[in-house]
């Protein structure tokens, strides 16, 4: 015999089924999820009513104001997001080494723990070196779960896959876990960055074992430009703009198959992490000490080749107008040059990948140099001398060996450089 409901028997029927599939869902607010007995991870909810939850780790530089309002943002147009700190709930300081300390259990409890509480596909969101953590709790997600497809993909901002940043003339290692990886990954990459350069490397790490990628360039802006407190215009503009980014992002992430994906194992031992900053002193520089080809444009135009400065000692550094540190350590080059005016020594500053009306511009208004200024305009020379980190500097002794390097911004007149600089003229 059927079942007769009446409308009102209906309604409050409907209405307990709604009520049951939303019990474990939360409203915004703050929550925790208990790992171990060691470690509690504490999350903000902004809720929304869609089918996609956002998990956002922030980078090495820590949670930022912005980030309340970009969830609010993306909770409006119906995407849930979960804001975790992952260093505080582990007591670690904000710093780079920090993030590679968090254990994968604990992404892979946050991927469950909002699955089973939403029943929404999950996105994890990250900056930086959030990328790591981020990357080893997927993997280990897929390990405990082979058959199942609620985590949709990875969307990385500015990623820094690299164990560090190699001194000059030592070549990058990428973490290993990125080329074990083998999960649909989204990548927003701002082109005034050293990392920008690195994309052709850093995508084939992660194509190695099956990911399908996508690089969104984001032009005219630096690393961290969302948060930036000198942001230029451009930066502003597009921090305004990242609601949509993340939305464009996720689209395209979830046009692709429902499918689950295979972990691969991490076959390489993961290296020491460096714990703190490098010395940012003149070191002996370590690499082949042949130089790269270097032959390009000056402003006016007027071609200019290293291997034509021979006899002289010379300073070569990679630097661009965006580039705080290099801004910075321009004027003591200066004097620097201007102290060995009328012996062998010069100084040949190579721009990256800007147009000669910005790089003149820049120079009328702040900076004023009197030394060679020459263009890269597509990044070939730094290519070549496998720049990692802007400004990075190399000296060129009279014989054109490279003696010396560095990355990272300096006071070059002071009494240490200039002892090393006349030894190498004495030479």
């Amino acid at each position: 015999m059927p079942i007769l409901y009446t409308r009102h028997r209906l309604i409050k029927l409907i209405a307990c089924l709604v009520l049951a599939s939303i019990s474990n869902a939360h409203a915004a607010g703050r929550y925790s999820l208990t790992v171990s007995p060691e470690t509690q991870i504490d999350y903000k909810v902004s809720a929304a009513k869609g089918n996609d939850l956002f998990i956002w780790l922030p980078s090495e530089a820590g949670p930022q104001a912005n980030d309340a309002t970009l969830a609010q943002a993306l909770a409006r147009h119906g995407i849930e997001v979960w804001r975790v700190d992952l260093l505080e709930a582990h007591f670690l300081p904000t710093v780079e080494s920090s993030l590679d300390q968090i254990p994968a259990d604990d992404m892979r409890a946050l991927i469950d723990h909002a699955y089973r509480t939403t029943h929404k596909r999950v996105f994890v969101v990250t900056t930086g070196r959030g990328a790591i953590p981020v990357l080893r709790g997927a993997q280990q997600w897929q390990q405990h779960h082979p058959q199942e497809t609620y985590l949709g993909g990875i969307i990385l901002i500015g990623p820094k896959f690299y164990v560090e940043t190699p001194d000059p003339g030592e070549a990058g290692e990428i973490m290993p876990i990125v080329e074990a990886s083998n999960l649909p990954i989204f990548i927003l990459q701002a082109d005034q960055s050293p990392w920008y350069w690195k994309l052709p490397q850093t995508i084939a790490a992660l194509e190695k074992n099956g990911s399908d990628v996508f690089v969104q360039r984001l032009k005219n802006v630096r690393d961290r430009f969302d948060f930036r407190p000198e942001a230029t215009e451009s930066e502003r503009a597009l921090t305004r703009k990242m609601p949509q980014l993340l939305l464009d992002a996720l689209k395209l992430l979830e046009s692709l198959p429902q499918q689950a994906r295979q972990a691969v194992a991490v076959t390489k031992p993961t290296p020491p992490v460096r714990m703190g900053k490098k010395d940012r002193t003149l070191q002996t520089y370590k690499g082949n000490p042949t130089p790269p080809a270097l032959a390009l444009p000056q402003l006016s135009g007027k071609p200019l080749d290293l291997a034509q400065l021979r006899g002289k000692v010379v300073l070569v550094n990679f630097w661009a107008t965006w580039c705080p540190p290099c801004v910075f350590e321009m004027p003591s080059m200066q004097r620097l040059s201007d102290h060995f005016k009328g012996q062998a020594f010069t100084i040949l500053a190579v721009n990256m990948a800007e147009d000669d009306v910005a790089v003149q511009r820049f120079l009328s208004a702040k900076v004023h140099v009197n030394f060679p200024i020459v263009l890269d305009k597509d990044g070939a020379a730094l290519k070549r001398w496998g720049v990692f980190a802007f400004p990075t500097t190399y000296v060129v002794d009279k014989k054109g060996d490279i003696r010396y390097a560095l990355f990272g911004g300096l006071e070059w007149d002071s009494p240490e450089i200039k002892q090393k600089i006349a030894a190498l003229l004495g030479e």
